[in-house]
């Protein structure tokens, strides 16, 4: 049981981080993590989203039209919680193996934590955003390891900017207009309340 509530606690501690550290523009406050703290290997940070958009919470979105529409396929559910794992152990492993300051990697995983947390916003259709995914950015999925299975250190060529500017909506949904707002919202408290227990 105290397991339980310690990673609960864990896990609601880095969402309040996370939400801590997104910039407050609308406040008229500019949050830079450019050599933050005097660690160098924050240099250039803010290249990344911007000085004031910490998550790339600003972001533009183009569909792009695909040959062949795109369908979602239900699978067993531990199928897909096995991949959504294997992405979580991953960015784990990027953030422990390519930084060294722990200063830094606090910084980017809460970076990591709040821009994937704004999906949620996508999925509850109140973010003005499509539900889909940035085809070109996952297109580098296969270039995160080389052959001899170490991460690679190749510069992809894009920034946090750069998402959603290939968006792909994936059709086939059960969302409903007249009823899946509610449902949808009673999911996400019921899924929020699980942190806790």
């Amino acid at each position: 049981m105290f397991s339980k509530i310690a990673l609960a606690f864990g896990f609601v501690a880095a969402l309040a981080g996370s939400t801590l550290a997104a910039p407050l523009n609308h406040r008229g406050t500019i949050h830079s993590f450019d050599n933050w703290g005097g660690f160098s290997s924050l240099s250039g940070f803010d290249n990344f989203y911007g000085s004031d958009n910490f998550c790339g919470i600003i972001q533009d979105q183009t569909i792009v039209q695909q040959q062949e529409t795109l369908v979602c396929h239900s699978i067993s559910i531990e199928i897909v919680q096995q991949r959504l794992l294997v992405l979580r152990e991953m960015a784990k492993r990027i953030i422990t193996e390519q930084i060294c300051e722990v200063e830094t990697q606090t910084v980017v995983f809460h970076q990591f934590l709040a821009s994937s947390s704004r999906f949620s916003s996508d999925l509850l259709r109140v973010s003005g955003h499509h539900v889909g995914y940035d085809s070109a950015i996952v297109g580098h999925f296969g270039d995160l390891v080389d052959e001899s299975g170490s991460l690679t250190t190749t510069d992809f060529g894009f920034s946090g900017l750069d998402a959603g500017h290939n968006t792909v909506v994936v059709s086939g949904s059960n969302w409903n207009d007249a009823t899946s707002p509610f449902s949808v919202r009673n999911a996400y408290n019921a899924a929020q309340m699980a942190t806790f227990f």
